[in-house]
């Protein structure tokens, strides 16, 4: 990492950067927040706020995308609180073990990861589900609940809105998992628990498994449909009739769906590409199934 070290203390900044160097960072020192904010290019900020008469706002300010930590020596508003308040991460108090300075430092690089990543989760969910109808009161739902549906994706968008209207983290199980049982009896009634693959439990196998959930918040996804179920089961149809067939159904409704749904994603050169047809044949295909190419 590369780690900024903005302390007027020359004697310890450099014991900080010697000790971080040895753990293999690299730090840069200075001694006024003036020189500090010609650059911002740092992972990490060390900033100092026992340096008289410095104005801390523009280095927050500066390194706003940067992990900041404030080296003090008492805990007052000035020293801690605005500071806090205008962005920085985290505080140590002087004199501080250069461990203890180093665990704070990998736990808010854990946390900016973490954050990130959940950020693209979300996004990808939001763009994966746009073209799902989710249209439930998730307020009024009582789990646990069956999810019926022969297209995947539609138990998948129920789950993960009702997680989110209801502000909670969701735990995921797939039943393939020879572990699920054990996983789910460790978890608490409070968490919220997507369970997949119903339909791969053997007869045998049901009863323990609907006993293991009885009491949890549980939303249980099963692409065949549930019979005899001692919860409620909420049967959800896509948008297509396609997915929601008890049979396979012919190459040539496939190819119609695909054509209706992903036309207007994807250019004609890569859609018959995809398709494993030419483009004057996806053009034939259009006019068969009078399908119109909206532009």
């Amino acid at each position: 990492m590369k780690i900024l070290i903005i302390e007027n203390e020359v004697y310890l900044a450099q014991s900080i950067a010697t000790k971080l160097g040895e753990l293999g960072h690299v730090c840069e020192m200075c001694t006024s927040t003036r020189d500090a904010i010609k650059s911002n290019n740092y992972d990490v900020v060390l900033l100092s706020t026992n340096i008289n008469g410095q104005d801390f706002n523009p280095v927050i300010e500066t390194f706003k995308s940067s992990i900041i930590i404030l080296m003090v020596s008492y805990i007052s508003n000035d020293t801690v609180s605005k500071p806090l308040s205008a962005g920085a991460k985290d505080y140590i108090l002087k004199p501080f073990m250069i461990e203890e300075l180093i665990r704070k430092i990998h736990h808010y690089q854990d946390y900016e990861k973490v954050k990130k990543r959940n950020e693209a989760y979300e996004k990808y969910l939001t763009h994966t589900f746009s073209s799902i109808s989710n249209d439930y009161n998730h307020n009024d739902i009582e789990l646990p609940l069956f999810i019926s549906s022969s297209f995947a994706k539609n138990a998948d968008a129920f789950a993960f809105e009702h997680a989110r209207v209801q502000n909670k983290a969701l735990n995921f199980i797939s039943l393939s998992d020879p572990k699920a049982l054990s996983e789910i009896n460790t978890l608490g009634q409070n968490a919220i628990i997507y369970i997949i693959d119903y339909q791969v439990l053997k007869k045998s196998e049901r009863k323990a498994f609907l006993d293991a959930v009885a009491d949890k918040q549980a939303i249980i996804a099963s692409t065949d449909k549930v019979e005899d179920a001692p919860f409620k089961v909420l049967e959800i149809k896509s948008n297509t009739n396609v997915f929601d067939q008890g049979e396979i159904l012919p190459i040539e409704d496939y190819v119609k769906f695909i054509v209706l749904n992903y036309q207007s994603k994807f250019p004609d050169t890569e859609l018959s590409k995809k398709l494993g047809i030419s483009r004057k044949s996806l053009w034939e295909k259009r006019k068969k199934y009078d399908i119109v190419k909206k532009k």
